[in-house]
């Protein structure tokens, strides 16, 4: 009995909808189509979006700039789910509208801790000798 991998790599009709997905929701952040205060008061980044390969649900990973209000932002989003499933149905044409999930995008953190690591001392005196 064969058991496919749960690790497979997207296809590139689910890369080309997620890329869509991602600037639709872009614009819809930039242009404050979604009228919840929470969410329009703090400039939002759509890193990626991945979507599943049924092109039912779709995974954002989100990011407000700088970081700030990631709570209140991230509760914001998920209080509006029904709607930004409308608008981003509404500008693509796709059979079904994707379910949304937001996520927080944790590589900018880990990104930041990166470069703050590289920037010690005994790093950077490492980094000297090659």
């Amino acid at each position: 009995m064969s058991h496919k991998s749960q690790t497979k790599a997207p296809t590139q009709r689910q890369l080309r909808v997620g890329e869509e997905i991602r600037h639709v929701l872009a614009g819809i952040f930039m242009r404050g189509e979604c009228y919840d205060p929470d969410v329009t008061r703090t400039p939002i980044t759509v890193s990626e979006v991945r979507i599943s390969p049924d092109l039912r649900n779709a995974t954002a990973y989100v990011m407000p700039l700088g970081g700030e209000n990631r709570e209140v932002v991230m509760h914001a989003l998920i209080r509006n789910l029904p709607i930004f499933r409308k608008l981003v149905g509404d500008q693509m044409k796709l059979r079904y509208a994707p379910r949304i999930h937001f996520r927080l995008d944790e590589s900018f953190d880990e990104a930041y801790r990166i470069e703050k690591l590289l920037r010690t001392p005994e790093v950077a005196r490492d980094l000297e000798k090659k």
